[in-house]
């Protein structure tokens, strides 16, 4: 069984520049940096963890040999949050692409869609799932 500080799932977002993802992920869309293992000056493996739950794990593009690897840039992440339009700020005021300025669902979760340092979609939004 999983729980906010232990996620079940979790998504794993490969980088070109897994440094500035860092940056980007912790000071830019809020997340919490709860480890980080580097090869060298290159983040191997590291983990963020979201404020209202669940958790993410990236690095730089080196991977498994014998995984097929995503392209960096490539991928898009739902998060759940309850105020999406604070995220929006953040990102805004940082100079983030903003892909979809926050607005409202038809089916009525409220939404805002940014780009990550390396064009990677982050859709935030307060719908939690059925």
């Amino acid at each position: 069984m999983s729980d906010n500080n232990n996620p079940g799932v979790w998504p794993c977002v490969i980088y070109r520049d897994a440094e500035k993802a860092r940056v980007f992920l912790t000071e830019v869309f809020g997340f919490t940096e709860t480890l980080t293992v580097r090869d060298g000056d290159t983040i191997a493996h590291a983990e963020v963890k979201w404020p209202e739950g669940g958790g993410v794990m990236y690095g730089s593009g080196k991977g498994h040999p014998d995984w097929p690897q995503p392209v960096p840039g490539t991928q898009w992440i739902c998060v759940y949050t309850k105020d999406p339009d604070a995220v929006y700020e953040r990102a805004r005021e940082a100079g983030a692409n903003i892909v979809l300025a926050p607005y409202d669902a038809e089916y009525g979760a409220r939404n805002v869609g940014i780009a990550d340092s390396e064009g990677n979609v982050w859709t935030f939004g307060t719908y939690a799932g059925a």
